[in-house]
C-alpha cells in the first residue's frame, strides 16, 4: 500500500504513540483524521497540526459512544471523500494484581481497549467493502499474546483484539480489504504508569521509544501485513507462549512476588 493520499481515521492520536504516528503518517502522503477525547488533547493535537503542517483534521470523539464514532467517520468521509484506512489505537491500561482490580475499570478497559475497536471497524466496513479495498489495523499488544501477571484485564482485552483481527481477516478474504494487527511490547510513554517504568528499569521488560514504535507501525501498513511483533526477544516469547505455555509459566513464576510488590505499589 502507498501511503500517498490514502484517507486514515486514528484514534488515540494524541497519545505517546499516536502524536509520532501522526507524523509518521503524514510524512509519508496519508490524509488524517486524528480523533481526541478530552479538550486537552483536542488542544494538543491542533497545535500539532499546525506546528507540522500536517494534513488532517481534527475530531473530538469517545469511541465509546455509537453517536461519537459515527461522527468521527462521518467527519473523514465528507473531508477526504472516503476512507481506506482504520488505525484502532486508543487504549486503556491498568496494573493491578486482579483480585484488587476496580470492576469500573475492568469495565471501561472492555469498552476501550475491545468494543470500540470492533463497533468502529464494524460501522466503517461497508463502505471499504462497497469500494474494494481499505485495510483494518489494530493495535494490540505483546501481551496479547502472553498472558503477564498484573495485567490480566488488558491481556484479556488484547487476547481478543488478536482473536477478532484473525477471524475479520479470514472473513474478508478476497474482499479487498486487509487486517493487520500489530503487537508492540512497552513503550516509553505515561500510558504505563510508574510502577511499569520501574519495572522496566529494574530490567524486567523493555520498552521502546514511540517514534520507533510508530515507524514500525506504518511500515506493516504500507506492506500489507497481517501480523507486526515488535521487539526482540518477546516476539520470540509470544510465538513460544502459544506452542509451549507451560515453560513460559516456570520463566514467570519466579518474577510475580516482584510484579506483585510493584503491582502494589510496595518500596
Amino acid at each position: 500500500m502507498d501511503l500517498r493520499g490514502k484517507r486514515i481515521l486514528l484514534t488515540g492520536a494524541a497519545g505517546g504513540i499516536g502524536r509520532d504516528l501522526c507524523q509518521e503518517l503524514a510524512c509519508r502522503g496519508a490524509r488524517l483524521c486524528l480523533v481526541g477525547r478530552t479538550d486537552a488533547s483536542i488542544a494538543s493535537l491542533r497545535h500539532l497540526v499546525e506546528e507540522k503542517g500536517l494534513d488532517a483534521v481534527v475530531v473530538q470523539a469517545d469511541i465509546t459512544q455509537a453517536r461519537d464514532r459515527e461522527s468521527a467517520i462521518r467527519r473523514t468521509q465528507l473531508t477526504y471523500a472516503g476512507l481506506d484506512v482504520l488505525i484502532n489505537l486508543a487504549g486503556l491500561m491498568d496494573f493491578q494484581m486482579f483480585s484488587a482490580s476496580d470492576p469500573a475499570m475492568i469495565q471501561q478497559m472492555l469498552q476501550i481497549n475491545l468494543q470500540a475497536p470492533m463497533q468502529l471497524t464494524r460501522e466503517v466496513l461497508p463502505a471499504m467493502l462497497a469500494q474494494g479495498s481499505g485495510r483494518i489495523v489494530n493495535i494490540g499488544s505483546m501481551f496479547g499474546s502472553i498472558g503477564y501477571p498484573g495485567f490480566a484485564t488488558y491481556s484479556a482485552t488484547k487476547f481478543a483484539l488478536r482473536g477478532f483481527s484473525q477471524a475479520l481477516r479470514r472473513e474478508l478474504m478476497g474482499s479487498g480489504i486487509g487486517v493487520t494487527y500489530v503487537s508492540p511490547r512497552g513503550v516509553r510513554t505515561t500510558f504505563n504508569p510508574r510502577a511499569v517504568h520501574a519495572m522496566a528499569a529494574e530490567g524486567m521488560m523493555h520498552m521502546d521509544e514511540p517514534a520507533w514504535v510508530a515507524t514500525h507501525i506504518a511500515d506493516a501498513i504500507e506492506k500489507e501485513k497481517d501480523e507486526a511483533y515488535l521487539g526482540f526477544p518477546e516476539s520470540f516469547f509470544a510465538r513460544l507462549n502459544g506452542l509451549w505455555p507451560r515453560l513460559v509459566d516456570h520463566s514467570l513464576k519466579k518474577v510475580v512476588p516482584a510484579i506483585s510488590r510493584h503491582a502494589g505499589g510496595l518500596p
